[in-house]
């Protein structure tokens, strides 16, 4: 049903839309970073688990619902901002709240409390990484953009003689989102090497929280600023 080489491009072009930083990315280096690799591959899971929601809606017709209604990628656009921009506000207070306290080593994560390698009891652990997880698939599953993303990339790779668009638009979406997940597991690595091989990277971390918190409100911002498509 499909071409390889066509797939071969669509896979090649999944890889570099997914190498770019964006909410989804920055996520996950900062759990990576502030909590050890381990929170950054569940973040990474739960980015994944936002994206087949866009590609599930998108099969069952609600993305397009979201690309020709007006108030309904309003609704979506606006809950997805204020949960950014609550992020950003969330992390730039706690950071402030520990600068006060003069205690950087107890600055917590974007979501939920460790300390740097993750420490504490086990309840306490599993309850933190399963926030580390729904944070991150709140922050792909509430953004509209990335649902009009699949409706304008994915078709592009259909074939026009496939017998069911709908079932070759998922088999698409599923192969996107592999490939998003191994990305996202490779940023997650990547951070986490660099966190236990970079001191002035431990000191800073506070500084670093700062910076995140600063680009969840920037790109809360402008989602909140997004115009609806036009038909």
């Amino acid at each position: 049903m499909f071409d390889t080489q066509q797939v071969l491009m669509f896979m090649l072009a999944g890889v570099l839309l997914n190498l770019t930083p964006g909410p989804d990315v920055l996520y996950i280096v900062n759990q990576s970073l502030r909590g050890g690799v381990q929170r950054g591959l569940v973040a990474a899971w739960g980015i994944t688990a936002g994206c087949f929601v866009h590609v599930a809606a998108a099969a069952w017709g609600l993305g397009a619902v979201l690309a020709t209604s007006a108030d309904a990628f309003n609704l979506v656009k606006w809950i997805g901002a204020t949960y950014l921009l609550w992020m950003g506000g969330r992390l730039l207070w706690r950071t402030s709240q520990a600068g006060a306290d003069g205690d950087q080593a107890q600055v917590p994560a974007l979501i939920g409390h460790s300390d740097l390698h993750g420490r504490g009891p086990a309840s306490k652990e599993v309850t933190g990484l399963w926030a580390v997880f729904f944070g991150a698939f709140a922050t792909n599953a509430l953004n509209p953009k990335v649902a009009l993303f699949f409706l304008a990339f994915v078709p592009q790779f259909i074939p026009a003689h496939a017998p069911d668009p709908a079932w070759s638009f998922v088999l698409l979406g599923c192969l996107f989102n592999l490939n998003s997940w191994l990305v996202c597991m490779g940023w997650a690595v990547a951070a986490s090497w660099l966190a236990r091989r970079g001191q002035w990277l431990q000191r800073g971390m506070r500084h670093l929280d700062r910076l995140t918190g600063l680009l969840f409100l920037g790109f809360g911002l402008k989602l909140a600023l997004t115009d609806a498509p036009t038909r």
